[in-house]
C-alpha cells in the first residue's frame, strides 16, 4: 500500500503525528458524540445474570375428546370425495364398531412468567393459562413443576400460579412512577418457544389508552409469541412490568409493544393470592369522550373529563343524582383527563365505598356523594318501549330554521322513559340532520337550558346567536350525548 494511501484512511489526529507535529488535532464533532454514545450505551449482562433465574417458562396442556376410530369425521370424508372422486361407502351405523370416546392431552401454547415470591407464587398473563387442563413451570436450571392455577384476571390479563417449591429467586418489584420514557428496558421470556431469550430497547410511551382496563407502557423491546407473561426489567434489575400485547400487521414483531404496569399487576395479584378474584367498583354510568367542540357550547373550560352518556337504573350513579349529559370532572379529589380514567379509578376502589364524584352540569360544577358497588356479569340493557299516545308535531319558526320538526312527549313516554321533560325529534332535515340528528331523539336541553317543552324549546333557542353553533343534549334509546348544530351560512 503506498504511503499516500496510508495517509488518506487514517483520522486527523494520527496524521498530525506521522507528519512530526505536535499539534493535536480535535476529533470532529460527530465522531466526538460517537464516542460519548458508545461510553454510554447499557450493558445488560449483569442484569441478565440478576433477573434471569427468576424468569420461567411455561407450557399449557389442553385436554381434549378424541372420537372413536369407528366414526370418520366429515373433513375425512370431503378428503375421499375429492382425491378419489367418490365417498367412502356407507357403513350402517349399527354395523360400525363401538368405540367410547377418548381423552388425550394436547399441547397448547408457550409463554412466559417470573417468580412473585420465593414460596412458588408465580406471575404471568391470563391468556398464557386460559382454558388450560395442566400448567407446567420449567426453571432456568431445568427442573419442572405441575402448576396450580390460583387465579386469572381477564379484564387486566393478570394469572398467578403456583408451584411446589422453596428457596426460588424472587423478582424485585419497581415502582412504575419513576420509569420514564426514553430509559433502557430489557425483556426475558421464551419467544416462539425460545426460553430464556433477552431483547431490549426503549420506554417510548407511558400511560398508552389502548381500550383496555389499563394504561400500558408502550416500548420497542421486540416482543413475539411466548413472550407473554414474561417481565419487563428497567436498568436498577427491577421488575416494571408484563409483556402482554404487541401491535402488529403480520402477526410478528413490529416496533411496538405493550406491558402491564407492575402495580396495576401487584393490586391484581394479591386479590388474585387472597381470594381467587378481583372484586371491583362500578358506579353505573355509560361515559364517552368530552370533544373540543362539546367543551366550547357547553362552557367547559377545557376538554377534560368523561361524558355521561347513560345511568343505569338503581344504580349508584342513579342514586347520587348523576344525569345524562353531565361531565365528571373528578372522581374522589382525582381529575378525569380522559374517559379511561374514571373506570379504572372507580374499578380500584373497594366496593361499599363511600366518595365523591365531581360533575359539570349546565355551566357549573356541583360534588356528588355515590356509593360504589361491586362490579358485577354485564348485564343487557332494556330498551324502554314507547308510547302509544301519538304526539302532536310542531314546525315552529325556530325549529325549522335549524331543520326540526319537534313533538311534545306524552305522560306515558316520559314515564316509560323515566324523564321529567324533553322534545321529540319527529324529522331532521338540514343543519340538524349534519349534526346528527334523527327522528326517535329526545332532546333534554339546548344551550345549558333544560328544556321540558316546546315552549321551552324556543324560549332558549330565543335567547342564542343564531349566528353560532347550537348546542344541544339528546337522548337515542338509552344513551345521551351532545351535538353541534351549525346554522347555515
Amino acid at each position: 500500500m503506498s504511503s499516500s494511501a496510508l495517509v488518506r484512511r487514517v483520522p486527523a489526529l494520527a496524521f498530525a503525528a506521522l507528519s512530526g507535529l505536535t499539534l493535536l488535532v480535535p476529533m470532529q464533532p460527530a465522531v466526538a458524540q460517537a464516542a460519548q454514545a458508545t461510553r454510554t450505551l447499557p450493558d445488560f449482562t449483569d442484569l441478565v445474570d440478576q433477573v434471569g433465574p427468576s424468569v420461567v417458562n411455561i407450557r399449557t396442556v389442553e385436554r381434549v375428546t378424541r372420537r372413536g376410530s369407528g366414526e370418520m369425521d366429515e373433513e375425512m370424508q370431503e378428503f375421499f370425495r375429492r382425491f378419489f372422486g367418490q365417498p367412502l361407502p356407507n357403513v350402517p351405523r349399527q354395523n360400525r364398531p363401538q368405540q367410547q370416546p377418548q381423552e388425550e392431552e394436547r399441547p397448547r401454547g408457550v409463554g412466559s412468567g417470573f417468580i412473585l415470591t420465593a414460596d412458588g407464587y408465580v406471575m404471568t398473563n391470563a391468556h398464557v393459562v386460559e382454558d388450560a387442563s395442566e400448567v407446567i413451570v420449567t426453571l432456568t436450571d431445568k427442573r419442572e413443576f405441575k402448576a396450580r392455577i390460583v387465579g386469572a384476571d381477564k379484564r387486566t390479563d393478570v394469572a398467578v400460579v403456583k408451584i411446589d417449591a422453596t428457596g426460588l429467586p424472587a423478582v424485585k418489584v419497581g415502582d412504575i412512577s419513576r420509569l420514564r420514557v426514553g430509559e433502557w428496558v430489557m425483556a426475558i421470556g421464551s419467544p416462539f418457544g425460545l426460553e430464556n431469550t433477552v431483547t431490549a430497547g426503549i420506554v417510548s410511551a407511558k400511560q398508552r389508552d389502548t381500550g383496555e382496563y389499563l394504561p400500558f407502557i408502550q416500548t420497542d423491546v421486540a416482543i413475539n409469541p411466548g413472550n407473554s407473561g414474561g417481565p419487563l426489567i428497567n436498568m436498577r434489575g427491577e421488575v416494571v412490568g408484563i409483556n402482554s400485547q404487541i401491535y402488529s400487521r403480520s402477526g410478528g414483531f413490529m416496533g411496538i409493544s405493550f406491558s402491564i404496569p407492575i402495580d396495576e399487576a401487584i393490586r391484581v395479584s394479591d386479590q388474585l393470592r387472597a381470594t381467587g378474584r378481583v372484586s371491583r367498583g362500578r358506579i353505573g354510568v355509560q361515559i364517552d369522550q368530552v370533544s373540543k367542540d362539546v367543551a366550547e357550547s357547553i362552557g367547559l373550560p377545557k376538554a377534560q373529563g368523561a361524558l355521561v352518556r347513560g345511568v343505569e337504573s338503581g344504580s349508584p350513579g342513579d342514586k347520587a343524582g348523576i344525569e345524562p349529559g353531565d361531565v365528571i370532572l373528578k372522581y374522589d379529589g382525582r381529575d378525569i383527563e380522559r374517559p379511561s380514567d374514571l373506570p379504572r379509578m372507580v374499578g380500584n376502589t373497594k366496593p361499599g365505598t363511600k366518595t365523591t364524584v365531581t360533575v359539570f352540569r349546565r355551566g357549573g360544577t356541583r360534588d356528588l356523594s355515590i356509593t360504589v358497588a361491586e362490579l358485577e356479569a354485564d348485564q343487557p340493557t332494556r330498551r324502554p318501549a314507547a308510547g302509544k299516545e301519538e304526539p302532536k308535531p310542531s314546525v315552529s319558526a325556530a325549529a325549522k330554521s335549524l331543520g326540526l320538526a319537534l313533538a311534545e312527549l306524552t305522560e306515558a313516554q316520559r314515564r316509560d322513559l323515566k324523564l321529567r321533560g324533553g322534545v321529540r325529534v319527529e324529522s331532521a332535515t338540514d343543519a340538524a340532520a349534519r349534526a346528527g340528528l334523527r327522528e326517535g331523539d329526545i332532546i333534554l336541553s339546548v344551550g345549558n337550558v333544560e328544556v321540558a317543552s316546546l315552549k321551552e324549546f324556543d324560549a332558549a333557542l330565543a335567547k342564542m346567536d343564531r349566528n353560532k353553533a347550537v348546542s344541544v343534549l339528546f337522548r337515542r334509546g338509552d344513551w345521551a350525548q351532545y351535538a353541534l348544530i351549525r346554522p347555515t351560512r
